[in-house]
Order: C-alpha cells, then sequence, then structure tokens
C-alpha cells in the first residue's frame, strides 16, 4: 500500500496530540521512527500530512509537513443497516463497512432476530462497535469516520428511511440504486410481515441465500461501489465531487 506509513485521529489538528491508545501502536506496534510519514484526521473529513518527530517510552510526537486538506463528503451518503448477529459477526461487519466508506451504520433489532440487547449490553455493544470503525477508518486511510447509530427497532429506522431506503430480500424486485441509498438487511429467518410492510421497496443482493453478515457487507459494496463509480465519471467531466481542498 503506498501513502503514508500509519493513520490517526486526532482532536485537534495543529496540537496532533495523540491518545495512549495510538501513541502505543505507532510505537510499539508499528515501531515507526522519526521521520517516517503518518496523516492525522479529526474525523469529520480534515487532515494532513505529518512526520514522527519524536517516538520512545510509548509516546510519539508528530510534526505537521503540509497544509490542512479538506475532502469533500462523498455523495449521496450511504447507510447500511443490520440485524444483530452472534458473537463477534458484528464487530466484522462494523469493520468491513467501515472500510469500504460507508457512511451511516445502523444496528437493528429485528422481530426475529436471534441476539437480543438489553439497554445494558446495547450501550456497551455500541460503545465497542464505535471503537472497531474507528480502528478500521486508522487501517482504510478515512478521513471522516462514519455514524455508528445506537441500536434501532426496525420500525423506526424504516420510518427515517422512506423514499431513500430498501429492505433487502431474497428476490427483490429492485436492484440497488444510488436513487435509494440506504438500504436494511435482515437476520438470517427474515423480515416478519409488519416488516415486510414498513413502506420500503424490496431491494435484491443477487441469486445466492446470503448470510446477514454477508448480506450487509455485500450492500455496502454494491452502493459504495455504485458511487465510486458516478464519482470517477463525474471527476471525468470536471464535476467537483470528492476533489479536496487546501484550507
Amino acid at each position: 500500500m503506498t501513502g503514508p506509513a500509519a493513520w490517526v485521529f486526532v482532536g485537534d489538528l495543529d496540537e496532533l496530540r495523540l491518545g495512549i491508545g495510538d501513541a502505543h501502536h505507532l510505537s510499539r506496534v508499528l515501531r515507526l521512527r522519526a521521520g517516517e510519514e503518518v496523516g492525522a484526521s479529526d474525523g469529520a473529513g480534515r487532515w494532513r500530512p505529518c512526520v514522527v518527530a519524536g517516538a520512545g517510552g510509548g509516546e510519539v510526537r508528530l510534526e505537521a509537513t503540509g497544509p490542512v486538506v479538506v475532502d469533500e463528503a462523498p455523495q449521496p451518503p450511504v447507510t447500511v443497516g443490520f440485524s444483530l448477529v452472534k458473537g463477534d459477526r458484528p464487530e466484522l461487519v462494523v469493520q468491513k463497512l467501515t472500510e469500504l466508506g460507508v457512511d451511516r451504520i445502523l444496528p437493528l433489532a429485528a422481530a426475529r432476530s436471534v441476539v437480543r440487547w438489553d439497554a445494558d449490553r446495547a450501550a456497551r455493544g455500541v460503545g465497542r462497535l464505535r471503537q472497531v470503525a474507528r480502528e478500521a477508518a486508522m487501517q482504510a486511510r478515512r478521513s471522516r469516520l462514519p455514524e455508528i447509530a445506537p441500536v434501532t427497532a426496525v420500525a423506526g429506522a424504516a420510518a427515517d428511511l422512506v423514499g431513500r431506503g430498501g429492505l433487502c430480500q431474497q428476490g427483490g424486485d429492485q436492484p440497488p440504486s444510488l436513487r435509494r441509498p440506504a438500504l436494511l438487511v435482515g437476520p438470517e429467518g427474515g423480515w416478519d410481515t409488519d416488516e415486510v410492510a414498513c413502506g420500503l421497496p424490496a431491494v435484491g443482493l443477487g441469486p445466492t441465500t446470503l448470510r446477514a453478515e454477508t448480506a450487509a457487507i455485500a450492500a455496502g459494496v454494491l452502493l459504495c461501489g455504485l458511487r465510486a463509480t458516478t464519482v470517477r465519471e463525474a471527476r471525468d467531466q470536471d464535476h467537483p465531487f470528492g476533489v479536496g481542498r487546501r484550507d
């Protein structure tokens, strides 16, 4: 992979202070040394190139080597909702959706979900998913952190997505499209009758039967792939989509 040796998130792009965990990762895990390049981002689309000015004892000092760059938010924003699944598979889904570039990730409490999180478990679980997203965004060199929403009932999520969302179903009569850049993926037991009647059209992801976590990742791949193609075509026509600007 070309580019900086590492990517980090900081609270202030002028001060460039690293948290203890990030400093440990750069110094003890990646073993970066003075002079190696690092990208530092605020998680909201602003970043700047840096180098390691000093490292030792678990501490890392960064020094800016260029101005702040602002990455325009990709359009349209992509949302993927997925029903809670067993074990560490929610972490896998969030990791991969973050790497792909999904902007908003919705953990869903579906009627037929086997996994049920009470309020305390949901708070801990979402906190963990946000940490997973942060780590995945560092690996993927994303300048914008995705939003990881609280666990939401399908009815509530669907109501917010009327006109721009779809319900993934095997055999759905509509293909993924940027006209509906928000897709909800159900549990392996499928949607119940009320969820099917939520007002969102049925969107198909292909002819095969997918596991719930695979379907969520496939939804992210398809939507982000469609958006990337649109952005590339727009750039070819001198459209300002996705062009970074310097502060």
